[in-house]
């Protein structure tokens, strides 16, 4: 599985009908005549008894009386902002999107009505991802192709020879128009969509888009079926508080472009091709420069000559007088290289909030699902019927991320985001992302089939690195990007391990542990504990599950209340399933539902 929007071959899953059942139960809102989803649930929070599920509902059965109240009251406890998540226990097999293994693929999962983003960093730090609102877990020392959670560190990230040829082909086609010749194929952040779910995919599907008790409003559903008549038009552009960032070397976020010059400290390149089990070659250059730097650490009484980092220490972004004619370019002198006044092209990367829909991505939204429609069909060979706007917005614009804004945070807020890649004025790549307290998260790339010879893949991946070190200047704990899944077993997953240096994560003690460390035990098993401590354990595990918090009938107690009321002997074993998955602090945090 992969970060959750890459998957599309996968859904052939069986999936137990209690489990499906109890799914589509879960989330389902009984229908009133005249009135939608999110209509239905603003009038019943609107009102005291209707947001107990009554009001409208008294000739229907008591079965619909109770998912009435069950969704009022969830809603109810949303508007609160808590973690609010329910998880489907049990462990099934299903098809693998990777190897193609009929029932090799195993995860456990939950639906999380809404979530803070604290809680999921916490959760991915533990090696849980998001595919719309559905968060799932690999059952790793069981499934087929294991799933490492894997993060670059963007600070000391230097592009290498490739990142270089696929920056310059964009600034040429920029520049002059001009197309390089040769192999288009790209790097897509993950396979397609149902590779990242498998054949809990089959699950997802169950779950209507009515289960999102934060849909968009309607008039986003309205706009799009008037604009769908009128097939031609763009979208009005609204003037907005949206940021803006353009190939131009104006100071907009978004860009990734830095407000001031950024300097950071070169590290070892892999090559195209280069063996990961090996460190990476070094040139002459290089190596003549270490003699140098270590004769002038032998002559200097201190040890160390200026502007030299010694191991160990923290590596800054902004290091002491460096010779400049002697660095290499950084990755935002790459990107940002100034063109002629003349140039062919303009490149715009917008980044606009998806959730809760910021008006520019509600005036977008029709054009960014085209794109989104032609990748699908061309790239992943989908049927015209496939790629429907509800599956759309289910996976790639629903989110349970709320959205914060504190005063210490990125300018942007943390949240679900869109960023757009406009191209002379149309929307020719759109990259998913989560900005989170540590780290920015991709979730999923779709972009226009026609420019496939640009390499959006990995010409987007370099923007996110790029935005990522942006962000940092102003929140400096946010330091990472999260690359989703690294699966060594697929080769076409592995190229995530050339964007150095970066991280895997153990899945059974949760540390970070560097990838040139884990690569020679992957090669040996597809399983791996990277932690070489045989002693260590996971410090964040389930230590006592009565803290947990259930949310049960309209009310919050911890599970050493909850569980003195219930008689039934799985629900023990599944409660302490999930409080071992989730870890003990989000468990304090979170909100289980059960019924």
């Amino acid at each position: 599985m992969a970060v959750p929007f890459r998957r599309r071959n996968g859904n052939s899953g069986r999936l137990p009908s209690v489990k499906m059942a109890r799914a589509a139960s879960a989330c389902e809102v009984p229908e009133e005549p005249g009135l939608r989803a999110p209509e239905q649930l603003r009038a019943r929070l609107g009102d005291s008894r209707a947001a107990h599920g009554i009001v409208g509902w008294r000739r229907r059965g008591w079965a619909e009386r109770r998912r009435a109240r069950r969704a009022g009251a969830m809603a109810s406890w949303a508007a609160l902002s808590p973690s609010i998540v329910e998880y489907f226990d049990g462990e099934d097999s299903y098809r693998c999107g990777y190897c193609k293994n009929e029932s090799g693929s195993r995860s456990n999962g939950m639906w999380a009505h809404s979530m803070t983003v604290q809680d999921y960093q916490d959760l991915i730090d533990r090696g849980w991802r998001r595919s719309g609102k559905y968060v799932y877990k690999p059952v790793m020392n069981q499934t087929c192709c294991p799933q490492y959670t894997i993060r670059c560190r963007p600070l000391q990230f230097q592009p290498s020879k490739s990142h270089k040829k696929v920056l310059k082909k964009m600034l040429k086609f920029l520049a002059k128009g001009e197309i390089s010749k040769g192999n288009y194929e790209d790097e897509p952040m993950e396979p397609t969509m149902e590779d990242t779910v498998a054949g809990d995919f089959g699950l997802i599907n169950k779950l209507d888009i009515q289960c999102d008790l934060k849909t968009f409003s309607d008039d986003l559903t309205e706009r799009f079926e008037s604009e769908e008549k009128k097939k031609g038009k763009s979208p009005k552009e609204e003037e907005s508080s949206e940021l803006i960032q353009s190939q131009a070397m104006e100071e907009k976020l978004g860009s990734g472009e830095p407000s001031h010059p950024v300097k950071v400290p070169s590290v070892p390149k892999p090559g195209k091709g280069a063996d990961l089990s090996k460190p990476p070659c070094r040139k002459a250059k290089e190596i003549r420069k270490e003699r140098k730097r270590l004769k002038l650490m032998q002559q200097n009484p201190a040890g160390q000559p200026e502007g030299f980092q010694a191991q160990g220490e923290s590596p800054s972004l902004f290091p002491p007088k460096a010779n400049k004619s002697n660095q290499p370019k950084s990755l935002e002198d790459l990107i940002f290289e100034s063109l002629p006044e003349n140039a062919s092209h303009k490149l715009e990367v917008r980044v606009v909030r998806s959730s809760p829909a910021s008006s520019q991505f509600k005036a977008t939204f029709q054009e960014s699902y085209q794109v989104y429609k032609r990748y699908q069909m061309v790239i992943h060979k989908d049927p015209p019927d496939k790629p429907t706007v509800s599956q759309f917005t289910r996976f790639l614009c629903s989110s349970p991320l709320e959205a914060e804004n504190p005063p210490n945070g990125p300018d942007c807020g943390y949240g679900s985001f869109h960023q757009q890649y406009w191209l002379d004025g149309r929307i020719i790549a759109v990259g998913v992302i989560d900005v989170l307290p540590y780290c920015v998260s991709s979730v999923y790339l779709y972009y226009d089939p026609d420019y496939s010879f640009l390499s959006l893949g990995v010409y987007s991946a370099l923007r996110e690195i790029a935005f990522t070190r942006q962000l940092h200047q102003k929140t400096s704990q946010l330091s990472y990007y999260y690359m989703g899944f690294y699966i060594h077993s697929c080769p076409k997953m592995k190229y995530k391990g050339q964007y150095r240096p970066s991280d895997l994560l153990c899945p059974e003690t949760y540390i970070w542990v560097p990838i040139e460390q884990c690569l020679p035990s992957l090669e040996n098993s597809k399983y791996c504990r990277f932690n070489q401590d045989p002693e260590a354990v996971d410090e964040g595990r389930s230590k006592d599950p009565d803290r947990l918090q259930v949310f049960y009938k309209k009310a919050i107690m911890p599970y050493g209340v909850y569980k003195k009321q219930q008689r039934d002997p799985g629900e023990e074993a599944a409660v302490l399933q999930y409080a071992r998955l989730v870890g003990q602090p989000c468990s304090e945090r979170m909100l289980l539902f059960r019924n």
